[in-house]
């Protein structure tokens, strides 16, 4: 049984998610908070395994309370606006809603809540072994801005020095821990930690290069934020 604590300033959307829940056997909400002052008072002594968090309240946002709260639970974040999905990403939250609710949106963010929890923890890795030339080099992950598909080859950017490895953005994909890393175009992974501002159509590193989001990952992208 999964426990779920709603935290939101508006009671109908306390109303919806719980309405939402009905359908869901192995969740029970155990408390609902209408502020993230409240909230933080009863995750100080109660522990919980998901949150349901709105980010536009009173004193305290939803954005500010993940940065202060530890032993942090699984979030879904919920909101009218499209604007704090970047910063959602940064804090790796499962999910992020967008006001209102669908049923079957939900329903997806909750799956992905359930295979987190049921996944084994895996390793931490650092770094990155690849064919550079005729040598295997040895890549910090956190250095790694942007890997870009050429040819055969990839394009492995650390600020503005490239190296050209002998590999697949598939292959690479396969290796790179999600949450650090996420294919935004048929052509490019960017490294989360070095975004700087995404839209609907771009993504801006912190290096001020602007990668163009495909088609065919915009939704996933979203997805994942």
């Amino acid at each position: 049984m999964l426990t779920t604590l709603i935290v939101d300033d508006e009671p109908l959307a306390h109303e919806v998610l719980k309405h939402h829940l009905q359908a869901m056997t192995d969740i029970t909400v155990v408390a609902q908070c209408y502020n993230a002052s409240q909230a933080l008072s009863y995750l100080a002594s109660h522990r919980v395994d998901l949150l349901l968090l709105d980010i536009n309240m009173p004193a305290l946002s939803g954005i500010e309370l993940l940065k202060v709260l530890g032993n942090r639970p699984q979030v879904i974040l919920i909101s009218a606006y499209q604007q704090y999905a970047l910063e959602g990403f940064e804090l790796d939250v499962v999910d992020y809603l967008l006001k209102p609710v669908s049923a079957q949106r939900f329903s997806q963010a909750l799956d992905r809540v359930r295979r987190r929890l049921h996944e084994p923890p895996k390793p931490q890795t650092s770094h990155i072994v690849l064919k550079v030339d005729r040598e295997k080099r040895k890549f910090l992950l956190e250095d790694i801005s942007l890997l870009e598909a050429y040819g055969n080859y990839v394009k492995v950017w650390q600020a503005e020095q490239v190296a050209l490895a002998t590999t697949t953005l598939k292959q690479l994909m396969q290796q790179l821990p999600a949450q650090e890393f996420v294919q935004v175009h048929k052509s490019f992974i960017v490294n989360r930690q070095h975004i700087s501002a995404t839209n609907h159509e771009h993504i801006r590193l912190k290096n001020g290069r602007q990668i163009k989001i495909g088609k065919s990952f915009k939704q996933s992208l979203l997805d994942l934020i």
